[in-house]
């Protein structure tokens, strides 16, 4: 059972993400992964392979660390907003991977668009 979920997990990831490259236009990718403790976000540049920015609950100065909630998603989701903008982005495009566009990933995305990002 675990293994046809994960399988279905995957497929769905992999549709999102070759929809998404097809419309890219060179712009960077705001990749999500979520976990059962944690929730992270990478701002990609899939052109040079190279992360530019990240954030996630396991960092200490958002107070948030070993916390998996709609009010993480929303701190973690404000802070890489701050941090695309010191990188001078301000435009990207949300990969939001297997996961359903909802709770969490929602509230996270919300917090980056509130903080200056446009996707």
């Amino acid at each position: 059972m675990a293994n046809k979920k994960l399988k279905l997990f995957q497929k769905r990831r992999q549709r999102v993400r070759n929809k998404l490259r097809k419309t890219a236009n060179g712009r960077l990718r705001l990749s999500v992964h979520r976990s059962n403790k944690n929730i992270s976000v990478q701002l990609i540049d899939d052109s040079k392979g190279t992360t530019v920015a990240s954030a996630s609950t396991l960092e200490k100065e958002l107070g948030v660390v070993g916390v998996n909630n709609i009010d993480a998603a929303t701190k973690v989701g404000a802070k890489i907003a701050e941090r695309a903008k010191a990188a001078g982005i301000e435009e990207c495009y949300f990969d939001r991977g297997g996961f359903l566009f909802h709770g969490k990933i929602k509230a996270l995305a919300d917090a980056a668009r509130e903080g200056g990002l446009k996707f």
